[in-house]
């Protein structure tokens, strides 16, 4: 396999020069023959890198691929935001339709996004808000910072854009440029996808987005964001077929792993599901949750195995999300082997109700309504949670078979159950602060085989089979 050297297509590894021209020479002469560009040490300033079929680019240890904070080198062109078609700033490492792709080595590739990023006050201490503030930028009326004033403006043209469907072009959005911020990395509709070794950070938004590939494999690399970062997702993983995400350490602002198929009637009439994802060896600290499916899931999510993982310090980690509106299917998961400490929320939710509040009341069944069905979780530890495990259907769609099964959790809070059927506790056992140790509310068959509580247990009627 031929190596195409960045430094011979013109490429300086100084911090200053600009490096756009020679990525794109050197990927396209790579493309014909097929085989890697190679980034060898120092720090290349440049604009997007676009792929073209049969690259894999390089990193040498030692190596900084810094994208440039100058936001016109980052034209407008058509993409999504959660799920849904919208313009948005060309993403930094791009791709759409390729195949036999790759990203190697060992070295960082930066997005610059605090360039791009708007930052919650309440998020940062006093001396950090300070620093922030006085670096230039605008504060808005709810304490949350811009980086211009062009950014802050921009989101109230974004979203009467949307509202008033105007046409996806570049000439129509670009009074909201600097608010549309990329993710750092977006490869579209590609197979043969290979990502290893390479530490991915500081991104505008979304870390790593993959959207509607086949073949990927993400071994052994790191995904970081300030934990303060906005939408700060770690590896987004988007209506993609047979995916293998292995011995990789996230630590992010937003969902560290995430499964997702598309939002709403868009992600339903693409149709398109999120299936054959395994998860294996990877360790998550500061996130929202550690692997998430949802919420954006409207395509269904089949099909996901999650085994030997570690998370310390994430907000939830089993996350599963949905809401009416979305429809789609999440069925056929196997989680094993986890280890959990620190946990500030759930250790474990299943929760058809996300971004609602107040008693659901039931509403008629339609391809709007999610669904969560035939889930497994087996050998999995927590020493420390507010709440053990959290299931909550919808009265029109229940949570159904799902199984829990050699568990262990130490915390604040136990279990509850709402709207559900088909449920088996197994060799479970929770030690709990509060007085309830398992809660229950419209539950029919539940099982309970061996399952301890240091609290009491309420509401179980319906069909209860097993001991306490």
């Amino acid at each position: 396999m031929p190596d195409f050297n960045l430094i011979d297509h013109g490429g300086l590894g100084d911090g200053t020069f600009s490096n756009t021209a020679a990525f794109k020479k050197a990927i396209a002469a790579c493309s014909k023959a097929g085989g890697r560009v190679i980034v060898p040490a120092g720090t290349y300033l440049t604009g997007p890198i676009v792929f073209e079929d049969n690259v894999e680019l390089h990193l040498d240890r030692g190596t900084l691929i810094q994208f440039s904070r100058n936001f016109d080198e980052y034209p407008l062109v058509p993409s999504n935001y959660e799920g849904e078609p919208t313009m948005r700033c060309m993403s930094p490492l791009w791709a759409e339709g390729k195949k036999n792709i790759a990203i190697t080595g060992q070295g960082t590739i930066d997005g610059a996004g605090d360039a791009w990023r708007p930052v919650k006050k309440w998020k940062l201490n006093d001396a950090d808000w300070k620093k922030l503030t006085s670096s230039g930028g605008i504060v808005d009326e709810q304490d949350l910072w811009w980086p211009t004033a062009a950014a802050k403006s921009g989101e109230k043209v974004w979203v009467d854009l949307r509202a008033s469907n105007a046409p996806m072009t570049a000439e129509a959005y670009v009074n909201a440029r600097d608010f549309l911020r990329p993710v750092l990395l977006k490869f579209a509709d590609c197979t043969n996808v290979l990502l290893e070794g390479v530490r991915f950070q500081n991104s505008p938004a979304w870390n790593v987005h993959l959207m509607v590939c086949e073949n990927v494999t993400v071994s052994g690399v790191t995904i970081f964001n300030p934990w303060y970062s906005s939408n700060g997702d770690g590896l987004d993983i988007d209506a993609c077929r047979n995916v293998r995400v292995e011995n990789s350490h996230f630590d992010c602002g937003d969902d560290s792993i995430c499964i997702k198929s598309g939002r709403d009637k868009p992600g339903r009439d693409r149709g398109r599901a999120c299936e054959n994802v395994t998860i294996d060896n990877c360790v998550v600290l500061a996130g929202h949750g550690g692997v998430t499916v949802g919420s954006e899931m409207s395509g269904g999510v089949r099909n996901l195995k999650v085994t030997n993982c570690i998370f310390n310090g994430t907000d939830i980690g089993l996350r599963f999300k949905s809401t009416r509106g979305r429809g789609g299917t999440v069925e056929n998961v196997e989680v094993s082997n986890v280890a959990m400490h620190n946990i500030k929320t759930d250790a474990i939710s299943l929760n058809l109700y996300y971004w609602v509040s107040g008693e659901p009341k039931p509403e008629p069944k339609t391809e709007r309504t999610p669904i969560f069905r035939g889930m497994y979780f087996r050998n999995i530890t927590c020493d420390g949670a507010k709440r053990a495990i959290e299931v909550r259907g919808l009265p029109e769609s229940p949570v159904e078979k799902i199984t829990f099964e050699n568990v262990r959790m130490k915390c604040d809070e136990g279990v509850v159950i709402v709207d559900a059927i088909d449920i088996r506790l197994v060799d479970v056992h929770v030690e709990c602060n509060s007085e309830t140790g398992l809660r229950t509310q419209n539950t029919q068959r539940l099982s309970l085989m061996n399952f301890t509580t240091s609290g009491a247990s309420e509401g179980l009627g319906g069909e209860l089979v097993g001991n306490l």
